[in-house]
């Protein structure tokens, strides 16, 4: 009796199985014939070949962004290099000049002796360097 009893229950469960397969099977044709393979598949491509054209112009805006940064750096070395240049050009006078539009020019009573002395090296370095033309051109 009780192995009766589960050949029936077998029976029952391969029913269940058989009933489910087939509206697997019926939902599947419905599917298929709502989906048309070659318009999923150009439809795909289309997809494809736009994620490969956000991906390059991500990779460009990344490029682009680090550049930026590097020319900001170097922008950052040139001024430093800039201004020590012209602290020693000026002989120092620049670096008691005001920030940019942060101070108002304060006047410094300076020595007139140190103004013709500068003014006398800067003709004879500009009689030296009239001479050192003249040589260079004959």
């Amino acid at each position: 009796l009780n192995s009766i009893q589960l050949q029936m229950k077998g029976q029952l469960a391969t029913l269940k199985v058989t009933g489910s397969l087939q509206t697997s099977a019926e939902v599947m044709k419905s599917m298929q014939s709502l989906i048309r393979l070659p318009e999923v598949q150009k439809t795909m491509q289309e997809m494809s070949r736009e994620m490969m054209k956000a991906g390059i112009l991500e990779e460009m805006i990344e490029d682009t962004m680090e550049g930026l940064e590097e020319e900001e750096e170097n922008e950052t070395e040139v001024q430093a290099e800039i201004d020590k240049i012209l602290l020693e050009v000026t002989a120092g006078a620049l670096g008691k000049a005001p920030e940019a539009l942060t101070e108002t020019l304060r006047p410094e009573p300076e020595p007139e002796v140190e103004v013709d002395e500068v003014e006398d090296e800067a003709e004879d370095d500009l009689e030296d360097m009239k001479t050192r033309l003249e040589a260079l051109r004959s």
